[in-house]
C-alpha cells in the first residue's frame, strides 16, 4: 500500500458529507488526525509525512477532511464551525468506522477540535496530542478578524495585514472555499476555560514551535492540565512545526509509553 497516495471514502453526519481516509495498519492502534484552519487532512497529514511516519511505526491512520475544508461539504453557516460542533464530526468517523478508543492527534484549529472533543467524550482518546497551541487554546489567539476580510478580499494583492496575507496566500495555495473559511474563522476559536483545561486527564502532549507567534506557551497550557507535558519544536514556526522531526520523534515516544490498550 502507497501510503503517500491515501484514497479517500465518504460518510455522512450533520446532513454534510465528510471525507476521509482510513490507512496504515487496519489492526494497529487507531490514530484519528485533525487539521487545522485553511488545511485538509492531504497538507496537514500526508504531505509533512505524518501517515507514513505513524503508518511505518504500525498504527492505523485516520484523517478527515474538517467540514468547510477539503474534499468535504463546504457549509457557509459560522455556526456549522464551533469546535464542539466540528468534534462531533471526528465522534461520528470514529463510530462510523466501529472504533471505540483512539489515540487524538490536532494541529491549531484541529488541536481545539481535539480539547473539545476530549472534554464532551473524555472516555473516548487514550492520548491527546495538541501541535500549534498552547495557552492559546485558553486566552484566545490574538485578534484574527483582519484574517476573516484577507480571505473575502478580492485578491491577495488587495491585502496588506501579515497574518491576513499568510493565510490568503494559504487558502489560495490550497484552493479551498474562501467564503466557508471566513465562516469558519468567526465561530471556530471558541476558548477552553482554565477549568475545563484542568477537567482534561487524558495523557497529553502539547507540541509548539519556538518561533510560533500564534500559538502561546505549551508549557502554560500544560500547567493547567493534570497530566500534560509540554514541547519545544526548536526554530519553528506555526506553518513549519507541523512537520519537524524533533516532533515526529517526540510524538512516536509519547504514543509508545501511552499505548491505546
Amino acid at each position: 500500500m502507497d501510503l503517500k497516495t491515501p484514497r479517500f471514502e465518504r460518510f455522512e453526519h450533520d446532513g454534510l458529507d465528510i471525507a476521509f481516509f482510513d490507512e496504515g495498519d487496519p489492526s494497529g492502534e487507531p490514530i484519528l488526525l485533525v487539521h487545522g484552519f485553511a488545511s485538509s487532512a492531504i497538507v496537514n497529514w500526508v504531505n509533512p509525512g505524518w501517515l507514513k511516519t505513524l503508518g511505518d511505526a504500525g498504527y492505523r491512520v485516520i484523517a478527515l477532511d474538517n467540514r468547510g475544508h477539503g474534499q468535504s461539504a463546504r457549509p457557509h453557516d459560522p455556526e456549522a464551525y464551533r469546535p464542539k460542533v466540528m468534534a462531533g464530526d471526528v465522534v461520528a468517523l470514529a463510530d462510523h468506522l466501529g472504533i471505540g478508543r483512539f489515540h487524538l492527534m490536532g494541529y491549531s484549529m484541529g488541536a481545539r477540535i481535539s480539547a473539545f472533543l476530549t472534554l464532551g467524550h473524555p472516555d473516548r482518546p487514550a492520548t491527546l496530542i495538541l501541535g500549534g497551541l498552547g495557552i492559546g487554546m485558553v486566552e484566545g489567539v490574538g485578534d484574527w478578524d483582519p484574517i476573516a476580510d484577507a480571505l473575502l478580499a478580492p485578491s491577495l494583492d488587495d491585502v496588506t495585514h501579515p497574518r491576513g496575507r499568510m493565510f490568503r496566500a494559504f487558502a489560495d495555495q490550497t484552493r479551498s472555499d474562501r467564503t466557508a473559511l471566513a465562516a469558519c474563522i468567526a465561530t471556530s476559536r471558541d476558548l477552553v476555560s482554565e477549568t475545563e483545561a484542568a477537567r482534561i486527564t487524558t495523557p497529553t502532549l502539547i507540541g509548539v514551535g519556538t518561533t510560533d507567534d500564534i500559538a502561546g506557551s505549551p508549557q502554560a497550557l500544560a500547567a493547567l492540565m493534570p497530566n500534560a507535558t509540554a514541547l519545544d519544536i526548536p526554530g519553528r514556526d506555526h506553518m513549519l512545526a507541523v512537520g519537524d522531526r524533533v516532533f515526529k520523534a517526540a510524538v512516536l515516544a509519547f504514543l509508545a509509553d501511552h499505548p491505546s490498550g
